[in-house]
């Protein structure tokens, strides 16, 4: 099947599908004698698990790996339940941050009038170059992250 076929059974651009081959986290496809890319089946399964693995969130390298390991038949789980309990572990470091970060803008936004005045907390927030990350003032309102 070409490119275009391949994109639409897999849910992965033909853009992303060239960008894996090309940093090899597909194999490189057999082109017909005009250069066209032809995929089988069995690398439209391997673009619906590169897919289902990017809508999990782990990076490029993290999927390399697992479809490293997923080819493997004599693969240790341990190796793969690894992979996915590192990436929890980013997935809710990144969620505290998140929670932290509207924490900070509701507390801001609680703080304006919103009314026709210039006065605004939110925008001077912003602008003070002493303040220090919001993140880092979290942790000193909050304590350390995930503490509230």
């Amino acid at each position: 099947m070409n490119i275009g076929h391949a994109s639409a059974a897999s849910g992965v651009s033909a853009k992303m599908i060239r960008y894996y081959e090309s940093i090899g986290l597909i194999p490189k496809t057999v082109r017909t004698e005009a250069g066209y890319r032809v995929y089988s089946e069995q690398d439209v399964h391997t673009l619906r698990f590169i897919r289902r693995a990017r809508d999990l969130g782990f990076s490029v390298e993290q999927i390399a790996d697992l479809v490293s390991l997923w080819r493997d038949r004599e693969r240790a789980s341990k190796d793969v339940k690894t992979i996915a309990l590192g990436h929890v572990s980013v997935l809710e470091r990144k969620i505290r941050e998140l929670q932290e970060m509207a924490s900070t803008l509701k507390h801001l936004a609680e703080n304006c009038s919103g009314d026709s005045r210039p006065h605004c907390p939110i925008i001077e927030e912003l602008a003070n170059e002493d303040s220090p990350p919001v993140l880092a003032k979290a942790d000193a309102r909050f304590g350390a992250l995930g503490k509230a």
